[in-house]
């Protein structure tokens, strides 16, 4: 299948920390499905972590933001029918599908084995070697796309569909024109965390 016939869809998360195994979560999170460079629907919701934030100077998300929000249980398994049969896409995408994998799990749920994910930092190591920098926001600059606010899901996620939609446009140069050599070149593998049952209280 050509990447010009393919849907995507353009993900970000916002976490209390660095790593899902060591009890950081999801605190907001941002999709944008995207069909023939048209932005076609969206989702996107703060999450309540049920802890303690450390991390709200970079975010700018307080406590008394997430008090009534969903939980990552009601809210995140919405990705799996919103994604469908698209392909995800995400800047630095271990992280954001780390910590996605994992908040699915507790739920007891996962993303779909043939869903594939996409890392734009890979992108713009290849198309954009001579960058001293890959973060969003200087890649962003780097290739004309105006930057008003980072560190928040939804406006991160708006970015980086404009980030992409400019490597896409590149990649023909580089002898990329098929989903499957997106895939080959710039995939990530989906972690595998272990599903969370009514009869298992803890993953661990």
């Amino acid at each position: 299948m050509k990447f010009t016939d393919t849907e995507f869809v353009l993900f970000d998360v916002e976490t209390t920390g660095l790593s899902p195994l060591e009890g950081d979560r999801i605190i907001e999170f941002a999709a944008l499905k995207v069909r023939r460079g048209q932005v076609v629907d969206c989702l996107t919701s703060l999450v309540n972590p049920n802890r303690a934030l450390a991390a709200q100077d970079i975010h700018g998300i307080t406590e008394d933001m997430l008090v009534d929000a969903p939980s990552s249980e009601e809210v995140l398994p919405q990705m799996i029918d919103f994604l469908g049969s698209a392909c995800m896409v995400a800047h630095n995408a271990s992280f954001d599908i780390k910590f996605l994998s994992y908040e699915l799990s507790l739920a007891g749920r996962k993303l779909r084995d043939e869903t594939p994910v996409l890392d734009t930092v890979k992108m713009a190591r290849t198309f954009l070697p001579h960058l001293t920098s890959y973060r969003l926001s200087y890649l962003a600059t780097s290739l004309g796309v105006p930057v008003a606010g980072t560190h928040r899901a939804q406006a991160d996620t708006e970015i980086l569909e404009k980030v992409f939609a400019r490597l896409l446009y590149m990649a023909p140069d580089y002898n990329v024109h098929l989903l499957q050599d997106l895939i080959e070149q710039f995939g990530v593998e989906k972690p595998v965390f272990r599903l969370r049952t009514p009869e298992q209280p803890s993953l661990f």
